[in-house]
């Protein structure tokens, strides 16, 4: 047995490959922070200050932490909505959309089914929610397998379609008539809120995000239905050509990842709103795209991601009142981070160091 086909050489070789996936994420972590930085310094702020804050602000005491748990739950739900389509090339970025109806239909279901048991109303909610979203973003699956629409586009302006009609239904059909300043649906019976897991003041929404990653990763990597989404996502052309069932598995992906975005409404609306009204279009959809490529679509990595992100959003509030700063300060960190993300996106198979074959070819 050669040197390069022994079992020390296969291990080292595997650990290269995998280690690509953490090493360039994290680098280009590091690269968005450090153009934060200037962006900071050209404001005259300070960025050791900047960033003190923001670590108080998400994790430096248990109210901290569980403010930041809080924000990270839906995040994890919408970061699915853009992973779980990523497997098969496709990108899907409309994840807003699918919350907003997602939330409507479980506050209008929350007030239809008053006074029934806890655990129907719970259920029917998250039902109608998931059903809600896994139509909008099946949708969108549909029309790219069957009319080759773009779904990026699509999945963008359904979004804004989805966000108009939830307006349309707060402020018409479904709207409280007691809510004067602020338009919103019937309340949810108050049997169907989400309560607080034991001991924390952190929503029962963080178990279903991490429970859903966990559920999503066994899919993609455990079951057959994943292996043929991998395949079809690294070849399309080839997987049809080899006689996989292309168009369900674009669909039913797409649909899946939909009805966990619709989930993440039905929780905010059942958690925090106690109705639905403009405030569960709250950018959770647009946060858990950042959320899913940092991670690089990989569901058992989105939720020390989410809980990182989650962190960020709640400093938000601290750096206004001790820097000076706006709230949306912390969107432009995001947006910067996103950018460096996309743009590390070119380097991948391209360093020595993590593409065995490349050893071998400059030997």
């Amino acid at each position: 047995m050669s040197a390069a086909e022994s079992p020390a050489a296969g291990a080292w070789e595997w650990l290269a490959r995998r280690s690509e996936a953490f090493v360039l994420p994290l680098a280009a972590l590091l690269v968005g922070l450090l153009l934060f930085c200037v962006f900071l310094l050209f404001l005259g702020k300070s960025p050791l200050q900047f960033f003190d804050l923001m670590w108080r602000g998400g994790f430096g005491s248990w109210f901290s932490i569980q403010n930041t748990l809080s924000r990270a739950a839906p995040l994890l739900l919408a970061a699915l909505c853009v992973a779980l389509p990523a497997r098969l090339g496709l990108v899907v970025i409309g994840g807003e959309g699918a919350i907003v109806l997602g939330g409507v239909a479980g506050a209008a279901v929350g007030h239809a089914f008053a006074g029934l048991p806890s655990v129907v109303g719970i259920l029917g909610m998250a039902l109608a929610g998931m059903a809600m979203g896994a139509l909008w973003i099946g949708a969108v699956g549909a029309l790219r397998h069957y009319r080759a629409v773009n779904e990026t586009i699509s999945s963008l302006l359904m979004a804004y379609i989805a966000i108009a009609l939830m307006n349309h239904f707060v402020e018409g059909p479904l709207r409280d008539p007691a809510s004067l300043n602020k338009p919103s649906t019937h309340p949810i019976d108050p049997a169907f809120a989400i309560g607080d897991i034991p001991g924390m003041d952190v929503h029962w929404g963080l178990i279903a995000g991490i429970v859903a990653c966990v559920v999503a990763w066994v899919l993609i990597e455990k079951t057959a239905w994943g292996f043929s989404a991998r395949i079809a996502g690294g070849n399309m052309r080839a997987a049809q050509v080899q006689g996989l069932a292309v168009g369900p598995l674009i669909v039913g992906f797409s649909a899946l990842a939909g009805a966990f975005a619709g989930l993440a409404g039905v929780i905010e609306v059942a958690a925090v709103q106690g109705n639905a009204n403009a405030s569960i279009a709250a950018g959770y959809g647009y946060a858990g795209i950042l959320v899913a490529f940092l991670a690089r679509h990989n569901p058992l990595a989105i939720i020390p991601v989410a809980i990182l992100l989650g962190g960020i959003d709640a400093s938000g509030g601290l750096l206004q009142r001790r820097m000076g700063l706006p709230d949306a300060t912390v969107q432009v960190l995001q947006g910067m981070i996103f950018l460096v993300i996309l743009f590390s996106e070119t380097f991948y198979g391209r360093f020595k160091a993590f593409n065995p074959d490349l050893w071998r070819r400059t030997r």
